[in-house]
């Protein structure tokens, strides 16, 4: 992927029509404009040539006929596709939770998050073709309600698609997932893995163990890979300044949130940013604590 470029104005991105919260188009960001914050779901089909997606700092070479969703508060960017690529854009909120069988939309650790080989792609892309033109047909409660069958059937595809999750980890899984959920609410107010396990009624070993056991990393890293994250998506694609984006995730002081960032990133908030304008490497990923 070409080498990131300076930005002062966000670039537009495809949002769904109010009347039915979803839509079709080619990419939900044009090809080769600068990373933004998505402000919906946008599920991609790449077409008969790869894809060159940047979500969350990685990068993804999507091969013909796979499939990658991206969700709302995501960073991304796109090369130039090559013409026949295809997405989905919804809002959140569409489905009620358990109204999907074992899929829960708005999930962020939901399926697809990285390249996914759908099985008869070619049927995937007509389905896409098929809720697109219904999307650019007349609106009403009929057109929408149509629109949402044909969307909870491909987000059921996806969800075959994905690998089957070894359920010796089950207990655990399912109190990572109640952990992950609720950090997604709170990481901007509390940093504090205790106040999570209050929250949830178990213990801090209890996460940590869950934690440990579905990613590799303690609870209290699971807490600070969040804050990270959302560091530098706003540092990436925003024009708020460092302090601001240290208040918006509860530093009282800039020094404090420049320390923390420089501890996770290996960089200070102003060097990411400018190393993400000119650095020919792009965007660094989150360094992995020795301890």
């Amino acid at each position: 992927m070409s080498a990131l470029i300076q930005h002062t104005e966000p670039a537009p991105t495809r949002l769904p029509p109010d009347w039915s919260g979803i839509g079709g188009c080619a990419l939900p960001v044009a090809a080769d404009a600068a990373t933004v914050l998505l402000d919906s779901h946008a599920l991609v089909l790449a077409g008969t040539g790869p894809l060159d997606a940047e979500v969350d700092f990685t990068e993804h070479l999507c091969a013909p006929g796979t499939a990658l969703w991206i969700r709302p508060g995501q960073a991304v960017r796109f090369g130039e596709p090559p013409g026949d690529t295809a997405t989905i854009v919804f809002r959140s909120g569409l489905f009620g939770p358990e109204e999907l069988p074992d899929l829960a939309p708005d999930d962020p650790s939901g399926p697809g998050a990285r390249p996914l080989s759908v099985p008869h792609p070619e049927s995937l892309r007509t389905a896409f073709g098929n809720l697109t033109a219904d999307a650019d047909g007349p609106p009403g409660p009929v057109a929408a309600a149509l629109l949402r069958h044909q969307l909870a059937a491909v987000l059921l595809r996806l969800r075959l698609a994905e690998p089957a999750v070894d359920p010796a980890g089950h207990v655990e899984g399912r109190t990572f997932e109640r952990f992950q959920r609720r950090l997604e609410e709170g990481y901007p107010h509390t940093r504090r893995v205790e106040d999570y396990a209050a929250e949830l009624g178990c213990s801090v070993r209890t996460l940590t163990r869950a934690s440990l056991a579905l990613t590799g990393r303690t609870a209290k890293q699971v807490v600070d890979d969040r804050v990270a994250l959302q560091a530098r998506r706003l540092l990436a694609a925003t024009p708020l300044s460092v302090a601001e984006v240290g208040r918006i995730l509860g530093f009282g002081e800039p020094t404090n949130f420049g320390r923390f960032f420089h501890r996770e990133t290996g960089l200070s908030p102003g060097q990411f940013r400018g190393r993400y304008a000119t650095g020919p490497d792009g965007i660094p990923g989150q360094r992995r604590p020795t301890d």
